[in-house]
């Protein structure tokens, strides 16, 4: 019986150690941050990579994103639709602009904003969120007051032609970051004069004005200031934070990221998809060729893929299918005209391809140049051999027949066969020749040889 008591008191000691022990242990384990780098312009690359990567820490359990921003901006379209992932994602999101002279300018902004919590280390700055169009910012963004014609004394378009787009794109992205900021309980008028008047802010200014709640030094730093800090999840779940002392680990793009990044930058998106168009055309013109038209197959769904994720103008994309499409005519069929012209359409087309210029995403002159350089240097190689041709011996037809040898294969009277150029031909004339004798082609008609006695036969029958 003692023996029995004894047994149930440490089994109770035993699992009241488990259960005392088990809890803790799990807690040390959640205690998981992931870092999420977002290093330049914030495209379709960017975008997936933090969809990816929130998804991981859900599936981990992770305690904490830190999503660390160093960006000029980028497409609105990714911005939104890693603002969407952010607010819906059950694991609170830390934003951090780092390290020491990075930015978060334009839809870097926007998307701190959207953070749970908001840090930047020191030396950095935040802000110039205003929207930008093709050509440059807004008109009237930031100054340009009207004068008394109506027109922006910087020389900017009348106001009337302006005031409608103008209303529209600024009144919608000052909804958005008020409407940000109300939800993170941060600065909004600030906010919105980031928008309309591009407005930038330093670190220590950042914090004394409630843009962002934290400065950190580093991430270690940065999870010690946010230990013990309440966020508010999407559905309204609050959850309070255990971050000290919490392991820190770097989630990588994946190869998908990677591909994306490097095809959806315009000036490749334009290179791949000159090839792929160009590679299928010599496959058309030498159809036993079997690598331009399978290397031109893959480079053209890649452009075409990285378009079709990118604000491109069909107008300008059009274009540039009619220069090309006129330059492989003048392949065919060399003229001038219709090779100057497909130039013009081309680089017409290529100024036009993307309807903004958003930071990192504009189409380099210096590409379009060269591309077109190209083109101009296959039409003038295209006409030069045309001009050799012309002057060159002929090589085909009734012309280039005459004067050639012959060997006479049998004759009758004044006609029989003959063998030149490697081809047996009918043939006549008005001697008569012996087989094996040599003659000359006076001339062709219809298919049938007109010979005469060959130059150095005639001397030595004289001779002789």
């Amino acid at each position: 019986m003692q023996t029995l008591k004894a047994a149930l008191v440490m089994a109770t000691a035993l699992v009241a150690l488990v259960v005392s022990i088990g809890p803790g242990t799990a807690a040390d384990d959640s205690r998981l941050a992931l870092t999420i780098s977002i290093d330049g312009a914030i495209g379709p690359a960017a975008a997936s990579y933090v969809k990816d990567g929130l998804a991981k820490a859900a599936e981990r359990h992770a305690e904490v994103v830190i999503l660390r921003l160093n960006t000029p901006g980028g497409l609105s379209t990714s911005m939104r639709e890693i603002i969407t992932d952010v607010l819906a994602s059950p694991v609170p999101v830390i934003g951090y602009v780092a390290p020491s002279g990075a930015h978060a300018a334009s839809a870097g902004t926007y998307i701190l904003y959207a953070t749970h919590l908001a840090a930047m280390a020191p030396g950095t700055n935040i802000g110039a969120a205003t929207p930008v169009q093709i050509g440059g910012p807004l008109p009237g963004l930031p100054g340009g007051t009207p004068d008394k014609d109506g027109k922006e004394k910087d020389g900017g378009a009348p106001s009337g032609t302006k005031d409608a787009m103008t209303a529209k794109v600024t009144n919608d992205a000052v909804a958005f970051i008020r409407s940000l900021a109300e939800l993170r309980g941060r600065n909004a008028d600030w906010a919105e004069k980031a928008v309309r008047d591009a407005a930038t802010l330093s670190t220590n200014a950042a914090l004394q004005v409630h843009v962002i709640e934290f400065t950190a030094h580093d991430p270690a730093d940065l999870l010690r200031q946010v230990d013990g800090r309440m966020v508010e999840l999407a559905g309204g779940k609050t959850q309070r934070l255990a971050t000290r002392d919490a392991a820190i680990e770097a989630i990588d793009p994946t190869w998908l990221s990677r591909v994306l990044a490097v095809i959806t930058d315009p000036n490749i998106a334009f290179v791949l998809l000159m090839v792929g168009i160009y590679g299928l055309i010599f496959e058309f013109m030498s159809p036993g060729a079997v690598a331009p038209g399978v290397v031109g197959t893959i480079c053209l769904l890649l452009g075409l893929y990285a378009l079709n994720m990118l604000p491109i103008n069909y107008a300008g994309f059009a274009l540039m299918l009619v220069g090309i499409a006129l330059l492989a005519i003048e392949a065919f069929n060399p003229t001038v005209v219709i090779g100057l012209g497909g130039i013009v359409a081309f680089v017409l087309g290529a100024a036009m391809l993307f309807r903004i210029e958003a930071p990192g995403y504009a189409l380099s002159w210096s590409v379009i140049a060269i591309v077109a350089a190209m083109f101009a240097g296959l039409i003038l190689v295209v006409l030069g051999a045309l001009r050799r041709a012309r002057n060159g011996p002929l090589r085909t037809g009734a012309q280039a027949m005459r004067g050639l040898s012959a060997e006479v294969l049998d004759w009758s009277e004044t006609s029989g066969h003959v063998f030149t150029n490697g081809e047996r031909w009918q043939a006549r004339g008005t001697e008569t020749f012996k087989a094996g004798e040599t003659v000359e082609v006076a001339n062709i008609n219809d298919l049938t040889l007109v010979v005469r006695r060959a130059p150095a036969s005639a001397g030595e029958g004289g001779t002789a």
